[in-house]
């Protein structure tokens, strides 16, 4: 089974978390993206989706799916997005799709967060993904040499611009033993807008395909 149909797995799974008439959050990535098409052809009537991103938002709208603004709808009961690691704690790290920001956003103000994946991306410990940094542009330098300052090498993502108009710095070598810390250590940088540790706002269920077949794990039930 390849890495697109395990990720359909999960894609699929979390269709059950979706009820008429809701208000869901979907993410951005290749993951997303299935979920998009799965939600397309499944055609469940809810109230409207809030989008991550620029491009999930027009990709929820090639399929005739609605589109709410976060602003105008409140929390929302469900999101459901992937991720580029997860740990035994329901840690992530994510933003290699460059929308970590709003995914953040939407994410917290979820009731419920459905991260979906392929079992590659299960990882004992955070830390292995370079972990992407939300940077305005004007403070790129500083901010870099203050995630060095951390233990970090941080790299600017060529000719990446986020919705926001903001630029990225992927950086490798932190140590993320305590991602919380090291998450609201790294936004306390000035001209740091956000970064892709989701340690204060975990996933609470994490649906994953493998070869065996669907993994499901709710944070609730672990010890």
């Amino acid at each position: 089974m390849d890495v697109r149909a395990l990720k359909e797995m999960a894609a699929e799974a979390a269709l059950s978390y979706i009820q008429p008439g809701m208000v869901v959050g979907v993410g951005t990535g290749s993951t997303s993206n299935l979920f998009i098409d799965a939600l397309g052809r499944a055609q469940i009537h809810v109230e409207g989706y809030v989008a991550s991103s620029l491009a999930t938002e027009a990709r929820l709208k090639s399929l005739g799916l609605p589109v709410l603004d976060l602003n105008a709808t409140g929390d929302i009961p469900v999101y459901i997005d992937g991720a580029d690691e997860i740990d035994p704690h329901f840690r992530l790290i994510k933003g290699g799709g460059g929308a970590l920001t709003r995914e953040k956003i939407v994410a917290s103000a979820a009731r419920r967060f459905i991260c979906i994946a392929d079992n590659s991306k299960d990882k004992p410990a955070l830390g292995s993904f370079p972990l992407p940094v939300e940077v305005i542009p004007f403070a790129r330098s500083f901010v870099a040499r203050q995630l060095v300052k951390l233990g970090g090498s941080p790299v600017l993502r060529k000719d990446v611009t986020t919705d926001n108009g903001n630029v990225i710095l992927d950086v490798t070598g932190l140590d993320l033993t305590d991602p919380l810390a090291m998450e609201m250590r790294i936004n306390s940088i000035p001209g740091v807008l956000d970064n892709g540790i989701f340690a204060q706002r975990r996933a609470d269920v994490v649906l994953m395909g493998s070869e065996s077949g669907l993994i499901s794990r709710a944070a609730d039930t672990q010890a």
